[in-house]
């Protein structure tokens, strides 16, 4: 027979159950630390439970004292998370940790990187403003800016990314907003921030930089004069191809007054799940951005010598056009991008036979992961914009991009021989 359960009393004992009644005695943390440490240590303040990795507040709303103390917070009068369309422990850590990284005074989460631009343009344009953008960025964010702000007013110029003239010449008496992605995706061209960021402020416009490439490990977008950086989390900042999520890093000022009225009513919101795991990525972001940069200078390099490639697009190479300025802005690194160009008259069928003959590389157009990605960015990421805006932006059928992971170095030439060698 079964011996009869007593009731056991380990819950009345438990220390969690100990710890609700005693204030946790929060270190603020020292002054002056490095970007590495930041990554690991920078975060809201433990609960009273006393978690050495930070907690995931899985809720929708929160509980208020008293309908007083709920007023207050719903008009802003007073700190508090309310609701997790706009304000969340887990998404908060998130938030600080970037803002940290990037080196800003403020950070928001959103549900995806274009998110973060959306939310950028709602929060910076109205009708009959201006953008000046450059024509090499994502092709969803041409999309954005172009096509649907397009139809409610913004008006927008596209400009060569590295022709500082350009951008000058298309500034208008309302010019509000400058955006520019560097490195570009794929091409990975590099526009010089500090001139950029000079023109914009002159025209009394923001500057925002996509740092998606590079991500705060290598490049810090904000010391060199940009108000607003933009990020997909997607990609490095989670580092394993696990949730989708963005950011805008901005000013304390910009991201509560802009930014945050509008998320509250548009709820383009992170979820406290998936912020947690870019929370946990960027513990680990530095190490991942150098071992992958490695990588991708290893394979460039090796590309650049091979017969069936025309063309390598990356910082790392001295053959880059703004292979200084890159190393000047970037720490040195070239980052974890390769695109190249394969030879041949049918370069699509090229392009297409050298992809589908790998057999350890993912096929998809994602980027950031530790599995090395390849695809055809004219069909794939670019696919949507016309042909007329891809050749202005330089995206060719023959072109192929590789986001570079942490494989072996000669695996990942291997498998692209498959390919290169029956072309």
């Amino acid at each position: 027979m079964l011996k009869k359960q007593t009731q056991t009393t380990r819950a009345w004992h438990c220390p969690m159950r100990a710890n609700e009644s005693k204030e946790m005695t929060q270190k603020p943390l020292p002054p002056h630390l490095h970007i590495d440490t930041l990554a690991v240590r920078a975060a809201v303040d433990k609960s009273q439970y006393g978690e050495n990795s930070e907690a995931i507040f899985i809720t929708s709303s929160f509980t208020q004292p008293d309908c007083e103390t709920a007023a207050r917070r719903f008009a802003g009068e007073e700190d508090g998370y309310i609701y997790s369309r706009f304000t969340n422990p887990t998404v908060a850590s998130m938030e600080k940790r970037l803002a940290a990284l990037e080196g800003t005074e403020d950070c928001i989460g959103t549900s995806s990187g274009m998110a973060a631009v959306l939310l950028l343009c709602m929060g910076l344009l109205k009708s009959g403003d201006h953008v000046v953008c450059s024509q090499s960025v994502f092709g969803s964010t041409i999309k954005l800016i172009a096509s649907e702000f397009g139809k409610f007013g913004v008006q927008s110029t596209f400009v060569s990314q590295t022709d500082l003239s350009a951008w000058k010449k298309a500034i208008q008496p309302n010019t509000r907003l400058f955006f520019a992605e560097t490195p570009t995706n794929p091409l990975t061209e590099v526009c010089d921030i500090a001139e950029l960021a000079a023109i914009a402020h002159d025209a009394k416009a923001y500057l925002a930089v996509d740092n998606c490439f590079c991500t705060p490990a290598l490049q810090r977008p904000a010391q060199m004069g940009a108000d607003i950086i933009v990020h997909s989390g997607t990609k490095y900042l989670d580092g394993q191809g696990r949730v989708v999520a963005g950011a805008l890093c901005a000013s304390h000022d910009m991201i509560k007054n802009k930014f945050i009225p509008v998320m509250r009513s548009a709820g383009m919101s992170l979820s406290p799940f998936n912020a947690w795991v870019v929370l946990k990525g960027l513990e680990t972001l530095s190490i991942r951005m150098q071992a992958q940069s490695a990588n991708a200078l290893q394979l460039a390099t090796w590309l650049e010598t091979h017969p069936q490639v025309k063309r390598v697009y990356y910082p790392g190479l001295a053959s880059h056009p703004q292979h200084a300025l890159a190393m000047q802005q970037q720490s040195g690194v070239g980052g974890a991008v390769v695109s190249f160009d394969v030879t041949g008259q049918d370069s699509r069928a090229h392009a297409f036979h050298l992809i589908d003959s790998t057999q350890l590389m993912s096929v998809t157009a994602n980027l950031g992961d530790v599995k090395t990605i390849i695809t055809h960015p004219a069909s794939t990421s670019h696919g949507r914009l016309t042909e007329e805006q891809r050749l202005a932006a330089g995206i060719k059928q023959s072109l192929v991009r590789v986001a570079v992971g942490l494989e072996h170095i000669e695996d990942l030439k291997t498998d692209l021989l498959r390919g290169l060698e029956t072309l």
